[in-house]
């Protein structure tokens, strides 16, 4: 949408703007419509600023020693120009109008455009009332509230001693933190005029024991969004108990047979291999790639009729929570598969645009340094209508996966991937803990083995990384009952 206020190319270096440097607010609307005018006059069928703020420390723990501080400032922009389905995208350090204008104008360039001749009429773009989810939340508080370094380094170190003291025959212990502060100001020639503040947190530990012959590894970690007080409350003796008593069953544990066996595949973390193996085939990301096999089957059975799946931005604190993505789009809820059959794709404004799937806010990447794509939030299974007791005894004999590990996902949907704490399940009672096992399948078809849900869903933290780089998701489920999955081991 085009404003009357119109002005001479040969006008724009002598321009002056004065916008706040310390923060995005309505100071930049000025200067933004202006160079979105200036795009559009080149030529452009779309032009997005994307402008970024981050404020980020990591803190790692070691054995009772504080190893590493490791902080990170940056600011710069992004921006992606479009004609037709074609489109680039150019990121700067220099957030300057002079150093916007000069991105842009690479930008243009490598699609064929060239800057309107100096007696052209530049008409800016009428952004709409700036959307500041930040100052509508309070956010703009978050980042002084946050744990001091000194808080960072005694609550690493208080929770290194609670694992020497809980866990037995150790060879390392570890914990590490970290927290990142993100602020972002979206525009764009469609109006587009947004901001926000994102506070995302993880704390975790990772325990290494070894005796004689037997070793095992294990982590833990918890992850949150939009708490400044987040590491200050974190249990950290909970957690310790937790992955010492795991580690100390998986360290004597038998290796699994490898074989084809039915398994129950707990809730929290255990929702990796959905998002892994599936939810990445629903994003338009692939379907523009031609390497979902699900590409052609929207209101068609994918999964079975167990299985009802989401994927949104809302659920407070959760690790994938966004109240706008990274193109300006508000958060919303979007019904993945619903008793088995496919209702709908990720899609970001670019996926929307060439397969024709409505844009789900789901733009997302790491930093400016990226152009945004169809990314996951939180993704997770539905509860379903049966007990974990239901589950349980339904299985002759089968495996317990209550901790997953990391794995591998091949680009239609093959995957493998380590469990760190499994059981034998024998006549519907746990029996013994096994190690090594290894989960192997296609998408396609596990999608059609997962027979039973139970009621207990559970969300963990996640790191994702795809096209636009590693952001921070969502994974969960309930229990879920896989009928038969091969299974690698001795």
């Amino acid at each position: 949408m085009l404003t009357n206020t119109l002005l001479l190319s040969q006008q724009l270096p002598t321009l002056q703007y004065t916008s706040t440097t310390e923060r995005f607010d309505e100071t930049w609307e000025a200067p933004l419509a202006t160079l979105l005018g200036l795009g559009r006059a080149a030529g452009a069928d779309f032009i997005e600023f994307f402008l970024e703020r981050v404020n980020y420390i990591s803190c790692l723990a070691e054995e009772d020693t504080i190893t590493s501080i490791t902080p990170r400032l940056s600011t710069g922009a992004g921006v992606r120009v479009f004609k037709g389905h074609a489109d680039c995208y150019v990121s700067t350090n220099d957030i300057s109008f002079a150093g916007l204008k000069a991105a842009l104008e690479k930008g243009l360039s490598i699609l064929g455009l060239q800057l309107p001749a100096p007696n052209a009429l530049i008409p800016e773009i009428n952004l709409e009332l700036l959307r500041d989810y930040a100052t509508k939340r309070a956010k703009d508080s978050w980042l002084s509230l946050c744990s001091s370094i000194r808080e960072m380094g005694e609550i690493l170190l208080d929770g290194t001693a609670q694992l020497q003291r809980k866990a037995n025959h150790i060879q390392s212990r570890r914990a590490t933190y970290f927290r990142d502060w993100q602020e972002v100001l979206v525009a764009a020639s469609d109006g587009t005029f947004a901001r926000d503040i994102r506070l995302t947190q993880s704390v975790g530990f990772n325990l290494l024991c070894a005796d004689g012959a037997n070793r095992t590894s294990i982590g833990e970690r918890a992850g949150n969004t939009s708490d400044p007080n987040f590491l200050k409350t974190w249990d950290y003796q909970e957690s310790a108990e937790h992955i010492s008593e795991s580690a100390l069953k998986m360290l004597y544990a038998d290796y699994v047979e490898s074989g084809t066996y039915p398994i129950i595949m707990a809730n929290h973390f255990g929702g990796v291999i959905f998002h892994e193996a599936c939810g990445h085939l629903l994003e338009t990301t692939q379907i523009e790639r031609k390497t979902s096999p699900f590409a052609d089957k929207k209101g068609e059975k994918i999964a079975h009729e167990s299985l009802t799946a989401l994927d949104e931005g809302r659920t407070e604190q959760a690790f994938g929570t966004i109240d706008m993505d990274d193109e300006g789009m508000p958060a919303q809820k979007t019904l993945l598969i619903e008793k088995g059959i496919l209702k709908n794709f990720l899609a970001d404004r670019a996926g929307s645009w060439r397969t024709g799937h409505p844009r789900t806010g789901s733009g997302r990447r790491q930093s400016f340094t990226f152009a945004a794509a169809s990314r996951m939030r939180n993704t997770y299974i539905a509860p379903g209508e049966y007990t974990t007791e239901d589950l349980f005894a339904s299985v002759d004999k089968g495996i317990y996966c209550k901790k997953m590990g990391g794995g591998s996902v091949g680009a239609t949907g093959q995957f493998n991937f380590g469990v760190d704490e499994a059981y034998l399940i024998e006549n519907g009672k746990i029996t013994k803990p096994l190690k090594g096992a290894i989960l192997i399948g296609e998408a396609k078809e596990i999608m059609n083995k997962i027979s039973m849900c139970s009621q207990d869903l559970s969300l963990a933290p996640g790191f994702c990384g795809s096209i636009s780089g590693s952001i921070y998701t969502t994974v969960g489920q309930p229990h879920i009952k896989v009928d038969s999955i091969t299974v690698g081991g001795r």
